[in-house]
């Protein structure tokens, strides 16, 4: 069994986890990362991507409120490749409560958030396709963020700094040493080995999970999974994001995403043990879209691309709340106070947009444990990439400039010696979002893409219109040429990617998006012969059987 000796171990390889990997790296403190999947395979990659200006919780949640808009000021500096700066709106609608719109203004102002009530007129200015029947709208520094770069980015940065890392790789014990937590026992996914890591420390960052890593320490901490839905439309009909200005419902935000827009959330309370089994519900949709085109009337025109949800990680407080009602803030729990477990740390709650708050929060105790008096820099030190403000790429290649406008979107300052890398292929891997065959390879390489699902968080390949039809085998075949992998595997790779788009395709099989479906069974079916499809739960679409064709 191979064994691994580190000061600090982190579980969970979500945006908080890789931020406390690159925390830990930058004080220089030795950690190794542990993650079940991909990184932000779970709740960090299952969001609308809203880099929040605060102002959503200005009314209610003032802290909140006032942690948003510090962190969206930091990250606007350190993660500038990760972010667009689109603005936001907040726009009331006929019907809707208008003494809401003075709350938020008031609120904003009283939480240090730059709002500005800028009237029908010139919101409609500035978002064309925008209900034109709002009666009144708010200006906020809200943003986007793509949560897949920033966690890839901070583990970029952490190992370039010393950190290890293990993805596909699931924590299966809590080793205990007396009234310590001495280490872990891991078992890789993908080749079945088992390993120990021995640490001075734990940090359980596993968000909605960490209940579960929790008991295998004999602990029992509670989270109250609360699921989101939201629905992907197949291209980009606002340029800012538009919220409703009203209390937080269903529906109530419109989020531009690269080629893509997205409308988004519910809040569902759900039991815990539903956390692994998630589906969005024809209701659900039907709810988002109806609301939507009120925000946006030519939504219901637009073709629906995917669903998906998530689970907001959030730790039960007491007894008898719903999902609205439990704060979004940061739990940091120090287990030898709360069960008398010492070196071992949970951190849990928060937001996407507030993780380097929790990583710096998680890392501080950590290092208090450890000894190490080095202090945060995460919110000094830009992520690779953003160093610097946009620098001109050489041309060292035949790329037109929406590849290299592409590219230096998704890497930022990398972008020049990643279209420069080595090898003569210059061939495009996925036209609907300008992925070249040397940024698969820097993936591949550089970035710990393990197969084409792990790819898709990378490079966005499988994300735009034809969601991978045409750039899969593609990218199966760079596998071959990168990695080495035989032809069975690149096929498993290709038949795994394409069932994981099939899920989030299966609920919005209608109109075009299901003409599509279509199209591409026969592709895949009649061209690549992926063979028989043994659908192992009602319509999922799972199992699919390979091994007698190409063994």
């Amino acid at each position: 069994m191979e064994r691994i000796e580190t000061d600090a171990i982190i579980i969970g390889g979500g945006a908080t986890g890789c931020g406390i990997a690159r925390d830990f790296a930058l004080r220089g403190v030795d950690c190794v990362l542990i993650e079940k999947h991909d990184f932000a395979a779970g709740t960090t990659g299952r969001n609308h991507g809203l880099l929040h200006s605060g102002a959503r919780y200005a009314v209610k949640d003032e802290s909140s409120a006032r942690e948003c808009i510090a962190e969206n000021i930091i990250l606007k500096k350190i993660a500038r490749h990760c972010i667009e700066d689109t603005g936001g709106l907040f726009v009331t609608l006929p019907g809707d409560d208008p003494a809401y719109h003075d709350l938020l203004l008031a609120g904003c102002r009283k939480t240090g958030i730059a709002a500005r009530d800028i009237g029908r007129k010139e919101a409609l200015a500035r978002e064309p396709n925008l209900n034109p029947e709002i009666t009144a709208a708010i200006a906020v520094p809200d943003a986007t963020i793509d949560p897949f770069r920033l966690a890839s980015s901070n583990i970029l940065d952490a190992v370039e700094r010393g950190a290890r890392v293990r993805t596909h790789c699931e924590v299966t014990g809590i080793i205990l040493s007396g009234t310590a937590a001495a280490g872990i026992r891991c078992r890789d996914r993908k080749s079945g080995q088992r390993l120990e890591v021995h640490g001075r420390v734990i940090v359980n960052a596993s968000g909605v999970w960490g209940q579960e890593i929790c008991r295998l320490a004999g602990i029992e901490l509670l989270m109250f999974p609360s699921k989101g839905s939201m629905v992907i439309l197949d291209y980009r009909i606002n340029s800012l994001v538009i919220n409703r200005c009203r209390k937080p419902g269903d529906g109530d935000i419109l989020v531009p995403g690269d080629t893509v827009s997205l409308i988004g959330t519910t809040s569902e309370k759900i039991p815990y043990e539903s956390i692994h089994d998630l589906e969005v519900t024809p209701d659900e949709i039907q709810a988002l879209l109806r609301d939507g085109e009120k925000l946006v009337p030519n939504l219901s025109r637009t073709r629906v691309l995917r669903a998906f949800c998530g689970v907001r990680p959030l730790v039960a407080t007491g007894k008898g709340a719903t999902g609205r009602d439990i704060s979004r803030g940061i739990v940091l729990v120090d287990h030898k106070e709360r069960d008398g477990l010492d070196n071992f740390i949970t951190i849990a709650g928060g937001k996407l947009m507030t993780y380097r708050l929790m990583a710096e929060q998680a890392t501080d105790l950590a290092c208090r444990k450890l000894g190490v008096t080095a202090k945060c820099r995460t919110h000094l030190l830009p992520l690779p990439g953003s160093e610097r403000f946009k620098v001109p790429i050489r041309r060292r290649a035949n790329f037109g400039e929406s590849v290299i406008e592409s590219t230096y979107y998704r890497h930022g300052t990398r972008a020049g010696d990643i279209l420069a890398g080595p090898g003569a292929d210059e061939s495009l891997i996925c036209e609907c979002e300008m992925v070249t065959a040397r940024e698969v390879a820097y993936a591949i390489r550089h970035l710990q893409a393990a197969d084409i699902v792990d790819l898709r968080r990378r490079t966005r390949i499988g994300m735009g219109p034809c969601q991978g039809l045409l750039c899969a085998y593609r990218c199966a075949g760079a596998f071959m040429d990168v990695k080495g992998v035989d032809g069975s595997e690149a096929t498993r790779m290709l038949i795994d990617f394409l069932e994981e788009r099939w899920k989030g395709i299966r609920p919005v099989l209608w109109g075009d998006t299901l003409r599509e479906a279509e199209f591409a069974y026969w592709i895949c079916e009649g061209t690549f012969g992926l063979g028989k499809i043994v659908a192992k739960g009602a319509g999922k679409g799972e199992g699919v059987v390979i091994e007698e064709e190409y063994k």
